[in-house]
């Protein structure tokens, strides 16, 4: 081998330890995780994160396909790139350009038809895949796994380094459960991220007590019906939810739990007990009702009542009385009358909402909802949600006016907008604005609420010593 070969090998090693990967992230919760461990998976075979586009080496795009529109918006950001891989090559440099997430489970291949330029396309229960399907791509394959692998995803994905995790911050993301049973007609998510499956309680602990040991103080557990969580223990008792969270809050380090999200149908008893008896797992709860009126309810196969909902509620709230309440809710679903609208604001009423997420229907293909007849006109829908929002913001603003003058407790996250000042995450998690130092990072603090604006609130320290994270 000459010296000039050698030098060459040498070069070709370095750049394969030094390739960049850019991950844009569309969606949910769960895609940020997802798109997290992705990285992980692909720093082990060589790839650094860049947060700039246009020097990665690989783009990610990691999709989410509950909007309307949304596989177009991919198509549009995907032609953008295809001009980047232009230039690029014309410059000498390759460009490998990847579509994961739910648009690339619901498209498959008609990515690689629409997009010519796309090397891979890889499904949400596939992604643990990536280092072996890229070295596909890069030897001029144009891979398409969207296939549902027999093995556990995450018994393959290596965890993240410590120092990475402490680069994340001091709230982590751990998805405990994926996929839905329940078909409601106007969702898709059967059918991108499959049927129900829990992580194992061992593997789930395990993770959790990595991310304490990096520093993480607030965890939250994500699942598409992350209520839905089943498992078992070392005896071979079947768990739930809140045998979970039970769990997770023995963990040393770990200072508060969250969870999102949650179906009616699957809050039991237990988990309403664990709202009750465990001071870590925090007084915030997203809901998703979608509708008031019974008649749009079983159209759309949610298979409880508005009453049933109320009355869940109620339950919840005797057993946390502070607790705050979040919701989804949709307009304009097929059939919906003015009628059924009233019934939706009448919910929202009875219920009080200290934030919510609502949305005009918009219509999936595939999905049984697209086949109902009764399609709203688009100034109905705007109409409505606009009214439905105004009531929601109302509400809103009425329980931010509520917490000024309460002492709380406050978890510090990361430099607010000014300089000796800090943003932290409320129980009831809303941003709050204080004057703290940067060191104090991931301590929780005890403050006094002392003002509310439309999306946050700010505080004074009442107590710097609440909660002070190891050193």
């Amino acid at each position: 081998m000459t010296k000039d070969m050698s030098t060459l090998l040498v070069e070709r090693q370095a750049a394969s330890l030094n390739r960049k990967v850019f991950i844009k992230t569309y969606g949910c919760q769960m895609n940020v995780y997802d798109s997290q461990r992705m990285g992980d998976a692909l720093a082990k075979d060589g790839y650094q994160p860049t947060e700039v586009m246009e020097e990665a080496d690989l783009v990610l795009l990691n999709t989410c396909h509950i909007r309307e529109k949304a596989a177009e918006k991919v198509y549009s950001t995907l032609g953008r790139l295809r001009d980047l891989k232009k230039l690029n090559a014309a410059n000498g440099r390759e460009m490998t350009i990847g579509v994961a997430g739910c648009v690339a489970q619901a498209e498959g291949a008609e990515i690689l038809r629409r997009a010519p330029s796309v090397d891979l396309v890889v499904g949400p229960q596939t992604y643990h895949r990536l280092p072996d399907l890229l070295k596909r791509a890069r030897g001029g394959e144009r891979v398409v796994e969207t296939e549902y692998p027999p093995e556990d995803k995450f018994e393959h994905l290596p965890a993240a380094a410590p120092a990475v995790t402490r680069q994340r911050g001091v709230s982590a993301f751990l998805t405990v459960q994926e996929g839905c049973d329940k078909f409601c007609t106007f969702c898709v998510v059967p059918y991108t991220r499959g049927a129900e499956v829990s992580r194992p309680l061992d593997q789930v602990v395990a993770e959790a007590e990595r991310l304490a040991a990096a520093g993480v103080r607030e965890i939250t557990l994500l699942g598409q019906n992350v209520n839905a969580w089943h498992g078992t223990d070392a005896s071979g008792r079947a768990l739930g939810l809140g045998d979970l969270l039970r769990r997770l809050s023995r963990i040393e380090g770990v200072a508060r739990l969250r969870y999102t999200t949650s179906h009616p149908r699957d809050m039991d008893d237990s988990l309403i007990e664990a709202h009750r008896d465990l001071k870590t797992l925090m007084p915030y709860l997203h809901l998703p009702v979608q509708s008031g009126s019974d008649r749009i309810l079983k159209a759309m196969n949610r298979r409880h009542t508005a009453e049933d909902y109320v009355a869940l509620i109620q339950r919840i709230r005797a057993a946390r009385p502070d607790i705050a309440l979040s919701g989804d809710f949709i307009v304009g679903f097929p059939g919906e009358t003015e009628a059924d609208f009233a019934a939706t604001l009448r919910l929202i009423e009875a219920v009080g909402y200290a934030q919510a997420y609502s949305f005009k229907y918009s219509i999936r293909p595939g999905t049984p909802g697209a086949d109902l007849p009764g399609h709203l006109a688009e100034e109905v829908k705007a109409e409505r949600l606009e009214r439905l929002q105004a009531l929601l913001m109302a509400q809103q603003q009425a329980f931010a006016r509520d917490c000024i003058g309460r002492e709380i407790d406050l978890l510090l996250e990361k430099p607010g907008r000014m300089d000796g000042q800090m943003i932290g995450r409320s129980p009831w998690l809303q941003s709050v604005f204080v004057d703290a130092k940067a060191s104090q990072i991931g301590d929780i603090v005890r403050v006094r609420i002392t003002g509310a604006g439309p999306n946050s609130l700010s505080a004074d320290v009442v107590s710097a010593g609440a909660q002070q994270k190891e050193s």
